[in-house]
C-alpha cells in the first residue's frame, strides 16, 4: 500500500532528525583566501608557534590537512584568532610549497622519515675538533642530506685550541665548502658568533651537530635575546655530549637579516629515505668520474671507474673511501 499519494509535497515527507545536531559532511572545502601568512617557529605536542607579521601566534593544524604535518620553517596560512593574546588559538589551513627540505631517519633500516626543517637556505654542520672527536661519517651524511634537500652546506669547526683542523680540512678542502674554525675561548666570548654571522646574513640557516660540540652555545651567542637552551658537558667516559636541545626552534638573528634554526643534537643520521644513486651528488669531486662506470654501478666493485679517476689525481683517496663507506652503511648496520 502506498503511504503517500501521487502528488506529495515536501512538507508531507518525514525527515529523520540528525541526532548529533551537527552539519552534514561535504567534500567542498573553503579556500581561505583571506588567510594570514605566517612562519612556523617551533612545534610542541601538536601546538605550533607561528610568526604572523611581528606577533607570535599559537596555532593547531586544521583537520582538513589530514596527515600532512607542518614543521619548523614552513610557510603557512592561518585563520581564526590572530591577536596573539593568551589562551587564543588559530588554525593552520594551508602549508605552502617548500623550497627545501632537510630530512633524516633514525638509522638506515628505519622506514619512517623525519622532516627536520623546511625552507632553509643553508645547513651549518657543527663539529668539534676534539672532546668529542670529530666524526667524518656523520659529516658526510649531513652533506648528503643537505645536497639532496636543496640546502647549501657550511662547516663550523669548534675547539681548535684542543686539536688542529688540518685533517678535516684535507678531507673537505676540495669540495669548496665554506668553513669557520673557532676555539673554545672564541665560542665563549662571542667572537665565534661574529665569524659565523658573516655567512648567515639574509639566509635561513639550520644548525645540526653531534651532542657536545658547542652548537647550542654558538646559537645562544648568535641570538642572545633568547637563551632558552641550556648547554651540557661532554661525558668523560663515553666522549659523548648530553642532549640539551629537545625540539627545533627558529630564532631571528641579532644585528643581521636572517634566521637561525637550532635543532636537537644527533647521534646518528639515517639516510633510508635517500636513493643510493643520489648519494654521489654529495661528492662533486667524484661525480664526473662515474661517467665511465658500468650501468647500475655500486661504486664498490672491480669495474668501477672511480678507482682510475682517483689514480689520475682528480680526487683524493680519502674521499672515495668516505663515499664507499657511506654507501656500505646503508646495507649493513654500523656505528657512526
Amino acid at each position: 500500500m502506498r503511504r503517500y499519494g501521487k502528488h506529495t509535497d515536501e512538507d508531507d515527507i518525514r525527515s529523520r532528525p540528525n541526532r548529533k545536531g551537527n552539519r552534514p559532511r561535504t567534500n567542498i572545502r573553503p579556500k581561505h583566501e583571506d588567510a594570514a601568512e605566517g612562519m612556523v617557529l617551533t612545534v610542541d605536542r601538536g601546538r605550533l608557534t607561528c610568526l604572523v607579521e611581528d606577533r607570535p601566534i599559537m596555532a593547531m593544524k586544521a583537520r582538513e590537512l589530514g596527515r600532512k604535518a607542518a614543521v619548523v620553517g614552513d610557510r603557512v596560512a592561518l585563520v581564526g584568532d590572530l591577536s596573539g593574546k593568551k589562551d587564543t588559538l588559530a588554525r593552520i589551513v594551508r602549508i605552502e610549497e617548500r623550497s627545501s627540505l632537510l630530512r633524516r631517519t633514525a638509522d638506515d633500516d628505519d622506514p619512517y622519515e623525519r622532516v627536520v626543517v623546511a625552507n632553509a637556505d643553508q645547513l651549518a654542520i657543527v663539529t668539534a675538533l676534539a672532546d668529542p672527536e670529530p666524526r667524518p661519517r656523520l659529516i658526510d651524511r649531513c652533506l648528503v642530506a643537505a645536497y639532496d634537500g636543496g640546502l647549501e652546506p657550511l662547516l663550523v669547526m669548534t675547539k681548535s685550541d684542543l686539536a688542529p683542523p688540518d685533517k678535516l680540512l684535507e678531507l673537505y678542502g676540495d669540495l669548496d665548502i665554506p668553513y669557520v674554525v673557532t676555539s673554545r675561548e672564541e665560542l665563549e666570548s662571542g667572537e665565534a658568533a661574529d665569524q659565523v654571522r658573516e655567512y648567515l646574513n639574509g639566509k635561513i640557516t639550520a644548525f645540526v651537530g653531534h651532542s657536545g660540540v658547542g652548537k647550542t652555545t654558538l646559537v645562544n651567542a648568535l641570538v642572545p635575546q633568547d637563551r632558552r637552551r641550556m648547554t651540557g658537558r661532554v661525558n668523560a667516559v663515553t666522549g659523548r655530549g648530553r642532549h640539551t636541545t629537545t625540539s627545533a626552534l627558529a630564532l631571528p638573528l641579532t644585528s643581521a637579516d636572517g634566521w637561525v634554526i637550532d635543532t636537537p643534537g644527533v647521534r646518528s643520521f639515517g639516510l633510508a629515505h635517500i636513493d643510493p644513486s643520489r648519494v654521489i651528488h654529495a661528492f662533486p669531486d667524484l661525480e664526473p668520474g662515474t661517467e665511465g662506470c658500468p650501468r647500475a654501478c655500486s661504486h664498490d666493485e672491480p669495474d668501477c671507474a672511480l678507482d682510475a679517476w682517483v689514480e689520475e689525481g682528480h680526487a683524493g683517496p680519502a674521499r672515495l673511501f668516505s663515499l664507499r663507506r657511506l654507501l656500505a652503511t646503508r646495507e649493513r648496520r654500523e656505528g657512526d
